[in-house]
């Protein structure tokens, strides 16, 4: 049985989708989350547990939210680092967001204005309250309507 999660609406990741994007996380069905390095971040990945959910953020020219995963297993050292301070977590995809929730649209919202994707814009892994999770799904759901 999973644990409650500590965060009632969930996680943003960021990743680069040269990289790894959110169709390879597809294809290979689940994946280690690694190379976090910022400490805030990683605080923040040490406070996941099993069967959160994570928006999948897609930095660099796309800016957008593409999908949504779970996380599969609980915050371990990252075994590819030799920081021991480094976290490693198992994320398996869920949905892909079609059409996607671009940083523009995430911007000109105002109740998205204090949130750490506005605010802190290199910060790669931060939670997402219940009310900015509704919102955004709402927006995707509004995107694929047009």
């Amino acid at each position: 049985m999973a644990k409650k999660s500590q965060i009632a609406g969930g996680w943003l990741f960021k990743e680069e989708p040269d990289c790894y994007n959110y169709a390879t996380l597809e294809a290979d069905g689940s994946t280690l989350w690694t190379g976090v390095k910022n400490a805030l971040a990683r605080q923040n990945l040490r406070k996941v547990q099993i069967g959160d959910r994570v928006l999948y953020y897609h930095t660099g020219k796309e800016r957008a939210i593409v999908g949504e995963m779970r996380v599969a297993a609980d915050p371990t050292t990252d075994p590819a680092s030799d920081d021991s301070k480094s976290v490693a977590v198992k994320v398996e995809p869920v949905k892909r967001w079609t059409p996607p929730v671009t940083l523009e649209q995430i911007k000109a919202d105002p109740l998205f204005a204090q949130w750490e994707l506005v605010r802190i814009s290199r910060l790669s892994i931060m939670p997402v309250s219940p009310e900015l999770w509704r919102r955004l799904e709402e927006m995707c759901r509004e995107n694929a309507a047009k």
